[in-house]
């Protein structure tokens, strides 16, 4: 049995980094998966239902941008790998919440017990320090299905977390480029300084 893992959001300027970990039934329907940055939003969240309703386990988890300007933005994003791993032996909250309002690690557990035998695979040229034989895989999240589950799980978790934010702190965008370093957000941060959430160990220029 195969656990894949990925991130969203390595890259803004502000927020935390988010990863989930999923493990996929036999016969989960393939069809509905690929790169989550190929797919457009809709197709996304189709695709989320289906991975939470059906995975055999999944967990999303967070580093903060505070961890990210403490640690660097790669042991951040290993971290909260790490973190969205443990949700499915031992989750902090079960299912889908209704509004994702926290960066607390939600998920479902494996149920009784994680099987013998279960690998890892991780997008990326790095692994986080897991209880399990772990691979890193370039570009996993376009050929195996269980990373691009988990790349899913954790763009749409990201995304909707951002557009929280973008209520607390209007005047930064937030529900228009979560985060990521386009034009306006770095002309907004120039304007009216750091947000509460951002990296501050993330360089902006114009």
């Amino acid at each position: 049995m195969l656990c894949g893992i990925d991130e969203a959001g390595r890259g803004p300027l502000a927020g935390p980094v988010c990863a989930a970990a999923v493990v996929l039934p036999a016969d989960f329907p393939l069809d509905v998966l690929s790169d989550s940055k190929k797919l457009k939003p809709r197709q996304r969240e189709e695709a989320r239902v289906l991975i939470v309703d059906r995975a055999v386990a999944w967990g999303v988890a967070w580093a903060s941008h505070t961890e990210i300007d403490e640690i660097n933005i790669l042991q951040a994003s290993l971290l909260a790998m790490k973190r969205a791993f443990d949700c499915l032996l031992h989750p902090a909250s079960y299912g889908w919440p209704e509004r994702l309002e926290t960066e607390t690690p939600f998920g479902k557990p494996f149920v009784p017990a994680a099987p013998p035998g279960l690998t890892a695979v991780v997008d990326g040229l790095h692994v986080p320090a897991l209880p399990i034989p772990c691979t890193p895989l370039v570009k996993a999240d376009a050929s195996v299905h269980e990373v691009m589950a988990a790349s899913i799980l954790a763009k749409t978790a990201r995304d909707q977390l951002m557009e929280h934010y973008a209520g607390l702190y209007p005047a930064y965008g937030y529900e228009r480029h979560k985060g990521y370093p386009t034009t306006e957000h770095r002309s907004l941060v120039l304007k009216h300084g750091p947000s509460p959430i951002q990296r501050v160990s993330f360089r902006v220029v114009r």
